[in-house]
Parts: C-alpha cells; sequence; structure tokens
C-alpha cells in the first residue's frame, strides 16, 4: 500500500502545481478513447488541493471527456472497417454485432449515458458508438449528461465535504484503491461476458 500512497501524494502534489489543468484535459480526453485510468485520479486530488476551483476543474474534465469521446467514436467509424470487422468475420462474431447494433440503435443513448455515469470503461462506449454509427447529436447529449452528472458530483461532494472526504480518504486509501481496482476490473468483465 505504499506505492498508492506514493501515487496518491505525488496527485495532490501534482494537483496544486501549474501543469494541473494541462494534465487533468489530457488524462479525461485518453480516458474515453484509448486510456484505462479514469480522470478521477487527477480530479480528486485537484478538488481536495483546490475546493474554490471545483466547478472549474469539473467543466474542464467534463469537456475533456466529451471530447475524448469524439476521438473514441471516429476510431469506430474509421477502424471499424479494417481492424474489427475482419476480426469479427474470422470468428464467426459479425451476425452477432449486426444484432447488437439493431440493440445500441434503439437504447444507444442510455447506453452511453449508464456507462458514462460509471466506472464502466468509458472508451469501450465511446468506440462502439462510432462503429454503429449511432446518431451524434444522441451520443453528444448522453455524454454532456453523464460525465458533467458525474464530474460535478463529485465536484460538489468534495467542495463540500473537502477535509472530512480528504481525512477519509487518507485513512482509507487502501481499501478505497482495491475497491475502485474491483470496480474496474468487474466492469470489464460484465463487458466480456454480456
Amino acid at each position: 500500500m505504499k506505492f498508492i500512497r506514493k501515487i496518491y501524494d505525488k496527485m495532490l502534489e501534482l494537483s496544486e502545481g501549474k501543469g494541473a489543468m494541462m494534465a487533468l484535459f489530457a488524462v479525461a480526453f485518453a480516458e474515453s478513447s484509448f486510456f484505462p485510468i479514469p480522470p478521477d485520479i487527477m480530479l480528486i486530488p485537484m478538488i481536495l488541493a483546490t475546493p474554490s476551483k471545483a466547478w472549474k476543474i469539473a467543466s474542464l474534465a467534463t469537456f475533456a471527456s466529451v471530447v475524448g469521446g469524439y476521438f473514441g467514436y471516429a476510431i469506430g467509424v474509421f477502424l471499424f472497417d479494417t481492424v474489427a470487422e475482419p476480426l469479427l468475420k474470422f470468428y464467426g462474431y459479425l451476425e452477432k454485432f449486426q444484432t447488437f447494433e439493431n440493440y445500441y440503435h434503439e437504447y444507444g443513448a442510455w447506453i452511453v449515458f449508464g456507462a458514462g455515469l460509471t466506472p464502466f470503461p468509458y472508451k469501450i462506449i465511446t468506440i462502439a458508438s462510432g462503429a454503429v454509427h449511432l446518431d451524434l447529436m444522441v451520443f453528444t447529449i448522453a455524454s454532456v449528461l453523464a460525465r458533467g452528472g458525474r464530474f460535478f458530483v463529485v465536484a460538489w461532494l468534495l467542495k463540500k465535504y473537502g477535509a472530512p472526504m480528504k481525512t477519509f480518504i487518507e485513512k482509507n486509501l487502501g481499501w478505497l484503491s482495491v475497491l475502485f481496482l474491483v470496480l474496474l476490473i468487474g466492469s470489464f468483465w460484465i463487458l466480456k461476458y454480456l
């Protein structure tokens, strides 16, 4: 758990630095399209370090996440034919994907919204949305509402309960890290077996 403590302390230190907002932008953008680490690793320490900037930080995370989501969407649109479709054909899953595509068009907004609020790997949803050509306006609205909702709720909680939350996080960092890891792995597991 010393390793996790070092990462946490480093994130707190970085969150107070000049490049914190750019680092948050980069992490939130990348997480929505290809990076496995969620922006919370930057968002939480930044808000704890500077609660007066909570809304600005949440706004930036939302904006970067939605823009990164467009990049993930583009990956789904432009790389599906060259990468995913041949693999689906090879494994005999192309017909199942077409069924999934019909389902996705019917419930896509809810899928994007649900994944955007949870620890579910958002990049999977952004790429899938592009692959099935989900309506871009539906994708955008669901992304803004979900990512904004998630980041602003975190910002509000940390702004309102900042000092006690910081103490709670620092006292329970090990268990919280394990819980987060379980949720992340569980999300990948659910995706694999759906």
